[in-house]
């Protein structure tokens, strides 16, 4: 991520791309979704609601992209994997949302950390797969938006 690409108020991420930290999921992962089913089920130890400020979905071919926008929210789910299972669902997830690395230019996703909020408003750092800067930039020029940030509400 460039500096030109870098969202306004969210510095480059200091912690290891390895930290274990809940995900947001906010499309084909939730609750009730194809991909919930075969990669999440029996491998989470809390399934919450939350919001992702900052941040607005956009229609992709059969699943949607987050991109930073300030002043707009997603709805999604805090996913806190089971004991144990962390670093293997992390890989999983990673090969899902086709992320190689930091900066990677294969990346379609880029993994970051980001503060959600639960429903009472308290944040909670997250990981999140925001579509990568060159997929982010078409999209905000051509891509359509989902209204109201809610994937299972389209």
């Amino acid at each position: 991520m460039t500096s030109a690409d870098r969202p306004e108020g969210h510095a480059e991420e200091t912690i290891p791309q390895s930290e274990e930290l809940p995900f947001f999921v906010y499309g084909t992962l939730r609750p009730g979704e194809v991909n919930h089913d075969l990669f999440l089920r029996g491998r989470t130890a809390a399934e919450e609601p939350a919001r992702l400020p900052d941040a607005a979905l956009y229609e992709g071919p059969g699943y949607p992209y987050a991109v930073h926008r300030p002043g707009s929210a997603i709805a999604g789910e805090l996913i806190t994997p089971v004991p144990g299972a962390y670093g293997e669902l992390l890989a999983a997830l990673d090969l899902l949302e086709e992320y190689a690395g930091p900066g990677h230019p294969a990346n379609i996703y880029d993994r970051t950390a980001r503060e959600a909020l639960r429903p009472d408003g308290t944040p909670v750092r997250a990981w999140v797969y925001l579509a990568a800067p060159p997929l982010a930039h078409h999209l905000a020029r051509s891509g359509t938006r989902i209204p109201g940030g809610d994937w299972l509400r389209r």
